[in-house]
């Protein structure tokens, strides 16, 4: 089996083409998406293919290696990969589960709890698992360029979030600013709200 052919890519190609050919047929190929259908079992079947190539390219392939059990949730049908088509997908419960079955704390163990914290809107649990992620792994430039982007955002909010110029437009005093705007265009002999 050449698992370049399997994965769609060209021989020699980098781990960052590999991660994603293999995301996108990973997604593709999930059993999920072939629950009720006749071909379940061929999309299985393809899917431990995709797998097999995955990890022969990324130098986990074999049955005892000490990787691939860290990647490998409790369960046993689940990698890191399937792990972030799940949070891709919004399948953000399932995600963290498999993510709590798994008794190896790897480097990407915790950008994955970042990540579903994220999508969570738990930000200062994401922050801190993205951070012991980037302090494990320094040059890991996906896991820098999450945590880069997550820290941009939480400055933008605590910034702006503080009467500091820009409020949030919807935020917890909404009704207040149209309680204020009212009261100013009565005293000017209109009125905002009718009913108040």
């Amino acid at each position: 089996m050449n698992p370049y052919e399997v994965l769609g890519i060209p021989e020699g190609s980098d781990q960052e083409t590999i991660k994603n050919a293999y995301r996108e047929l990973a997604k593709k190929y999930h059993p999920d998406r072939y629950a009720d259908n006749p071909l379940k079992e061929l999309a299985e079947e393809k899917l431990k293919e995709i797998n097999k190539a995955y990890d022969m390219l990324t130098g986990k392939a074999g049955g005892n290696n000490s990787a691939r059990q860290q990647n490998t949730y409790s369960g046993g049908n689940g990698s890191f990969a399937q792990i972030r088509v799940m949070i891709q997908t919004g399948r953000v419960t399932e995600a963290d589960a498999m993510l709590d079955g798994m008794s190896s704390r790897t480097a990407e163990w915790f950008y994955l709890k970042g990540l579903v914290a994220l999508h969570r809107g738990w930000y200062d649990r994401a922050l801190s698992f993205l951070n012991t992620a980037c302090s494990m792994e320094p040059n890991n430039m996906e896991y820098r360029s999450t945590l880069n982007n997550l820290r941009n955002r939480t400055a933008s909010y605590t910034m702006y979030g503080n009467n500091q110029g820009y409020n949030n437009d919807c935020g917890g005093d909404c009704c207040t600013k149209l309680c204020i705007a009212d009261c100013c265009c009565e005293m000017m002999g209109g009125d905002l709200i009718s009913c108040c």
